[in-house]
């Protein structure tokens, strides 16, 4: 089960920390972690069985369908007051946020909502009422490769993956499968902050990405 720990809880920080309109300010409510329950649930496997597969179906889509269209979760609880960011983690090193790739045409919003539910629903219940409140962020794969950018290099003409991400408000309680190998786990926005090392560019951005939130918790 994820863990975590922070500053006092109970605090609506707009009051003081907000900005001097109050009505500028994106509010998202946080519900402790505790209110959370977490099951496993059957593996889930990665498409492809190394990073040069990858690239390789990336490569062969692209000729057929075009850019990649990817869309992720950005699903926050608190921990005493302190926003943590849930992530799953693959073995000893690999964390990715829960979603996925889009199928051709499929709509941004109802892909996302498939995808977590594939990645942390259950079976057993009706799905989980996924609110998806808004785009957070826009990475951009320009070549068949690894780095990606928050925006598309002057040179690049058709880049290879659009990949989004989305602020999902969580419900304030749910029962959550997590398949068997991955782990997820609850990581506070200090850990992350400057930390591409241990988590890569995309994730350990997410701080500077959320500080335009303002959390009630």
């Amino acid at each position: 089960m994820p863990q975590g720990a922070g500053w006092p809880r109970g605090v609506q920080h707009s009051n003081k920390y907000g900005s001097a309109n109050p009505s500028m300010d994106r509010l998202i409510t946080l519900y402790p972690l505790t209110n959370y329950t977490f099951g496993t649930k059957d593996p889930l496997y990665e498409k492809d069985a190394s990073v040069p597969a990858r690239f390789k179906r990336m490569r062969e889509e692209f000729a057929k369908d075009g850019m990649r269209r990817t869309v992720e979760g950005v699903l926050i609880v608190h921990e005493h007051g302190l926003p943590h960011v849930l992530l799953l983690q693959l073995g000893t090193t690999f964390f990715k946020l829960p979603g996925g790739e889009l199928t051709p045409g499929e709509d941004q919003v109802d892909g996302l909502k498939r995808l977590l539910t594939e990645m942390l629903g259950r079976q057993d219940q009706a799905p989980v009422n996924w609110t998806v409140e808004d785009v957070i962020g826009n990475w951009w794969r320009p070549n068949f490769e690894p780095p990606q950018y928050p925006y598309i290099p002057a040179h690049i003409t058709k880049p290879k993956e659009h990949k989004r991400l989305f602020l999902v408000q969580l419900p304030d309680k749910a029962l959550f499968a997590v398949p068997r190998n991955y782990k997820l786990v609850a990581a506070p926005l200090f850990e992350l902050y400057d930390n591409a090392a241990g988590y890569g560019p995309i994730i350990s951005s997410l701080p500077q990405s959320l500080s335009r939130l303002v959390y009630i918790a």
